[in-house]
C-alpha cells in the first residue's frame, strides 16, 4: 500500500502583495507573523524531534516520502506557475536558447497542482537522481528519452500520460498548458511499482545561532542575468520577512492560484561550462567538475566553491560544505563564460 507523504504542518503562507490589481495588499505585520509561523520550530532541537531532510524545518513526527523532481516551464507563457512556492529546491538552468527551466523538487509538501510540466533534458535528470527523486516531465530531448527509456531513474512522462495523470489547463495553450497533481503523482508511481516511503539523506543545515552570524557582502538586491531581459531574475531581500523574494522580467514569482509568493532562505548561483550540442540548440552542461559560486543568506552574498557531492551541487566553504539556513533553496546554475561576475551584480534598491 502506498504511503502519503506527511505534509508540512501550519506552514501558513503569505500572500503577495503587488502580484495583480485583484490581490489585496496584507500589511508587513501580517506578513511577518505569518512567515514566524510558517517556520516555527526551525532548528530547535529540544523542542522538534524531527526535521525535514531537504528544508530542516522541524516536523511533529518522523519524516519520510521520497522526493518528487518536477520539470517546469519557465516560458512567460507559463507564468505564473502553480506550485513552486512549496518546493524545498529548484534548480534553474537554460535549456535552448536563453531561456531558462526549472526542476522543482518536493519533499516536505504536496501541492494540490504542478506545472505547467515542460519536456525533460539530461542534466536535469542527473539533478533528479542526485536526491532519489522520482522525476516528472512532459516530453525529451534524445539524450533524455534514452536514459529514460532504459530505466535510469523512476519517472512518470506526459508523453505516456497525457490526459490521464497529465491534464490539459484550459486557460493556456500547448506547450505551456500540462499540469500534473500530486494525487496523480503517487497514483503513478502506484501504478507502476514505484516505491515511496524512502526520504533523502538530509543536506547540511545552520543552526539559529550560526544563522544570526552569517557574514558576507550586503546583497539587499542582486540580478542573476541569462542574456535575456525576459529570462533575468532579480531576487529582493525582505528585511521584514528575513527571506528573498524571486522577480522574472520584474514580475513577483508566485503561484498562480493563490498568489502565495516563492519566499526563499538560500540562493546559490554556480557557474558551469555550457557547450551547444545540436542544431536545435541543446546544451551539455557539465555539473561534475566543480567550480566558482556566490551564496546569498540573510542578505549576505558569500563567495564560494561548488561540489558534486553524490549527484548534488553543493556550496563549500573552506574545504568544508556551507551550511544552509533552514528553509527553501533556489539554486541558478550559469555559464561559466560569461562568467559569475558578469552574470550576477548587486542592485540598488529603490
Amino acid at each position: 500500500m502506498l504511503k502519503r507523504w506527511i505534509a508540512v504542518s501550519a506552514a501558513a503562507m503569505l500572500l503577495v502583495s503587488g502580484c495583480s490589481s485583484e490581490k489585496t495588499e496584507k500589511p508587513a505585520k501580517q506578513e511577518t507573523e505569518k512567515a514566524e509561523e510558517a517556520t516555527k520550530g526551525t532548528n530547535e532541537e529540544n523542542e522538534i524531534p524531527f526535521h525535514y531532510p531537504l528544508t530542516g524545518t522541524g516536523s511533529e513526527s518522523e519524516v519520510e516520502g521520497r522526493a518528487v523532481a518536477v520539470m517546469i516551464n519557465n516560458h512567460p507563457n507559463a507564468r505564473p506557475q502553480s506550485g513552486l512556492d512549496q518546493a524545498d529546491i529548484v534548480y534553474e538552468l537554460l535549456a535552448e536558447g536563453d531561456v531558462t527551466r526549472f526542476l522543482a523538487i518536493f519533499q516536505s509538501e504536496q501541492p494540490e497542482e504542478i506545472g505547467p510540466v515542460r519536456s525533460s533534458r539530461d542534466y536535469y535528470i542527473e539533478l533528479a537522481k542526485g536526491y532519489n527523486s522520482l522525476y516528472i516531465a512532459h516530453g525529451y530531448s534524445p539524450e533524455a528519452r534514452e536514459l529514460l527509456d532504459k530505466g535510469y531513474i523512476d519517472n512518470l512522462n506526459g508523453m505516456e500520460y497525457d490526459g490521464t495523470l497529465f491534464k490539459r489547463a484550459s486557460f493556456r495553450k500547448a506547450p505551456h498548458n500540462s499540469y500534473i497533481s500530486f494525487d496523480n503523482v503517487l497514483k503513478g508511481a502506484e501504478q507502476n511499482h514505484y516505491s515511496m516511503e524512502e526520504s533523502p539523506p538530509s543536506l547540511a543545515f545552520l543552526s539559529k545561532e550560526e544563522a544570526k552570524a552569517i557574514e558576507g557582502t550586503t546583497a539587499k538586491s542582486v540580478m542573476v542575468s541569462y542574456n535575456n531581459e525576459l529570462f533575468n531574475v532579480i531576487y529582493e531581500y525582505d528585511e521584514n520577512l528575513k527571506k528573498y523574494k524571486r522577480y522574472s522580467n520584474g514580475e513577483l514569482t508566485a503561484d498562480y492560484h493563490s498568489g502565495e509568493p516563492v519566499l526563499l532562505d538560500n540562493i546559490f548561483i554556480a557557474e558551469a561550462s555550457h557547450k551547444v550540442v545540436d542544431s536545435a540548440g541543446r546544451r551539455d552542461i557539465n555539473l561534475t567538475s566543480g567550480g566558482k559560486g556566490f551564496l546569498l543568506q540573510k542578505g549576505k552574498m558569500t563567495e564560494v566553491e561548488w561540489e558534486n557531492k553524490d549527484g548534488r551541487i553543493l556550496p563549500v566553504l573552506d574545504g568544508k560544505q556551507a551550511g544552509l539556513v533552514p528553509g527553501k533553496t533556489w539554486i541558478n546554475i550559469v555559464p561559466s563564460s560569461p562568467g559569475l561576475e558578469q552574470t550576477v551584480s548587486l542592485q540598488s534598491k529603490q
